[in-house]
């Protein structure tokens, strides 16, 4: 089994960055994609940035240019994966969760809030 814990949400004014960290134990080497998800009040959970095994990445056209996903590590050797977000704007406000795709069912971590205001 895998476990994720997510950390670096906060307050930050319109045009700041944050940076989450998302910690991984576990069976890691069942994962084959991480990804960071988003959910805003009253809104669907939506796909922010993920990263394969393979190292290809994938961003939502709202963040492309402004979030970057990066991991610590190799991925035979790596247990966080990071969320850079920079020009933040009052629409990113969400609680960003961290999830792993592999072997075995979709690990979601706690979540964590994210508000910016303008």
């Amino acid at each position: 089994q895998v476990q994720l814990v997510e950390s670096g949400g906060g307050l930050v004014q319109a045009g700041g960055s944050l940076k989450l960290s998302c910690a991984a134990s576990g069976s890691i080497f069942s994962i084959n994609t991480m990804g960071w998800y988003r959910q805003a009040p009253g809104k669907q959970r939506e796909l922010v940035a993920s990263i394969t095994s393979g190292g290809t990445i994938n961003y939502a056209d709202s963040v492309k240019g402004r979030f970057t996903i990066s991991r610590n590590n190799a991925w035979n050797n790596w247990n966080k994966v990071y969320l850079q977000m920079n020009s933040l704007k009052p629409e990113d406000t969400a609680v960003y969760y961290c999830n792993a795709d592999g072997i075995g069912p979709s690990i979601w971590g706690q979540g964590t809030q994210v508000t910016v205001s303008s």
